[in-house]
């Protein structure tokens, strides 16, 4: 998949690190309650059997999550300038995903509290799921 190839709506993730780098091209999308996340899968994503590697799911997964919950505090009048940070996050993998295919991370708010956030997301590769997260975050 090229660029041209990448779904309507997403564009360059705006929100570099180091962890993710060497994972770049990164793609984001802005809905009205989620950031959802997306990349072609290239051999940095991948173990020696050419699928996907589980960490870098869950890395993908926490990001969408955590902007996502972010989005939801702002919207709920909320400052959320502090950030947040990662209190637990569970990955359930059920499938593969290989080389070649659009990894698609779309997550959405579960609860946004007085100091804690929770979030799920639904992994899919091309259009078939293949993992299903959940986190909590503390609002800082």
């Amino acid at each position: 998949m090229s660029d041209q190839q990448v779904p309507d709506g997403f564009e360059r993730h705006f929100r570099r690190s180091a962890v993710t780098d060497p994972w770049e091209p990164l793609y984001s999308r802005k809905t009205d309650t989620s950031l959802q996340m997306g990349l072609v899968l290239a051999e940095a994503h991948c173990n020696s059997r050419g699928l996907v590697h589980g960490g870098v799911i869950a890395a993908l997964s926490d990001n969408a999550m955590g902007l996502t919950c972010v989005g939801a505090l702002m919207a709920g009048g909320r400052d959320a300038s502090k950030g947040l940070v990662t209190v637990s996050l569970g990955v359930d993998y059920f499938g593969s995903a290989k080389l070649g295919q659009w990894l698609q991370i779309d997550p959405e708010p579960v609860k946004t509290g007085g100091s804690i956030c929770f979030a799920r997301a639904l992994i899919h590769a091309d259009d078939t799921p293949v993992a299903m997260a959940n986190a909590t975050f503390k609002i800082l």
